[in-house]
């Protein structure tokens, strides 16, 4: 498929203009009033990849030099959770802050999410194996090292957090995994140290979780995370957490993120009529041209079933844009979308659908 120019410019600069001076990118534009101009931790990962896919390795460092800058800002409070189990939430890291004090927020907001401190380990390790230095003086070594010992400390392989959504308390499969690829990605670097019992503990609570996001979630939209970008899970699993999603969860305008979601939801009880997030089309394209490659890289070629789904997504993904935006989602059965337009997570996995498509 042929990579439009036009269109690529126009979906990076929607990510560029939520970009702050620190560096940080808040999660939608900066008068929005859901609360979405504020910098999270979970948005800067996942928004960045973009910029990482098309090899910007200006902005790729500054972003995570600013969130190294936020966890340094925090390192009291942090090295306490790290040698302290936590008992109350506001112990815990939170998940935004201001994107240029680096403040929290203090205000509840479902703060306790393992999987945001598993994804930044994961993707500073990640970028580090593959020669990109974000960990350059002793300091930024010094707050790595407390990151992961917070994850023991907390002991993430039975904590309930408030995952992916901020909501309810309960063990996540989606933060599971992401703590997991962290820890594995910085047992990589050698100036890290981790017991082995720590990834042990969180491998065998996943398998157990499995194929369930918690106990009151049979199958969810953060699970993907565990294919893309963690790659956490077998292809025999990955596969599926992909076919539960599309049976379960796929609408016409994205995908739902589990079953009698109320956010956003037109009906006053909350059942059905869930809102459709725009993202999970990118993200299901984004996986199936994975598993296309991964077929021409394993086995000499290209499974075409895979190619053609992968497409289908990334049409699909396209059909989305509202006003040259990609939404945070639609509203039930319709044409309307939230406020949260543009959202700079969904604009970053369309753009990497799109790139991906056009290689």
């Amino acid at each position: 498929m042929q990579v439009d120019n036009d269109i690529l410019e126009k979906h990076l600069d929607n990510i560029r203009g939520l970009q702050s001076d620190s560096g940080l990118f808040l999660a939608s534009h900066s008068n929005v009033s859901t609360g979405y101009n504020k910098a999270w931790l979970r948005d800067n990962f996942y928004t960045c990849l973009a910029f990482e896919e098309i090899g910007d390795w200006d902005i790729v460092k500054k972003v995570w030099k600013a969130l190294l800058s936020v966890f340094i800002k925090h390192k009291n409070k942090i090295s306490w959770a790290s040698k302290n189990k936590p008992y109350e939430t506001w112990q815990y890291i939170h998940a935004r802050y201001h994107p240029e004090t680096f403040e929290e927020f203090w205000e509840e907001w479902g703060n306790k999410q393992n999987d945001a401190v598993g994804a930044i380990l994961f993707k500073i390790g990640n970028l580090e194996e593959r020669g990109i230095k974000i960990i350059e003086t002793d300091e930024e070594k010094e707050i790595m090292q407390i990151l992961v010992e917070y994850l023991g400390s907390i002991e993430y392989w039975h904590d309930p957090d408030n995952g992916v959504w901020e909501e309810g308390e309960e063990v996540h499969a989606s933060s599971i995994g992401a703590c997991v690829a962290g820890l594995k990605a910085m047992s990589k670097l050698n100036f890290i140290k981790i017991p082995h019992q720590i990834i042990e503990n969180g491998e065998k609570a996943l398998q157990k979780l499995l194929p369930r996001e918690s106990k009151s979630k049979f199958v969810d939209l953060a699970q993907l995370s565990l294919v893309y970008p963690f790659n956490i899970v077998s292809e025999s699993k990955a596969r599926d957490i992909v076919r539960h999603i599309e049976y379960h969860l796929e609408r016409n305008k994205g995908i739902i993120r589990y079953k009698n979601d109320r956010y956003y939801n037109k009906n006053d009880d909350g059942f059905s009529e869930e809102a459709e997030w725009c993202f999970g089309f990118s993200w299901l394209s984004i996986i199936y041209r994975q598993w296309a490659e991964d077929g021409k890289k394993f086995h000499g070629i290209t499974d075409e079933e895979d190619d053609k789904k992968a497409n289908e997504y990334l049409e699909k993904a396209i059909n989305t844009i509202y006003d040259n935006q990609i939404p945070e989602l639609y509203y039930s059965d319709s044409d309307k979308p939230n406020e949260n337009t543009p959202l700079g997570w969904a604009e970053s996995l369309f753009i990497i659908a799109l790139l991906r498509a056009g290689k």
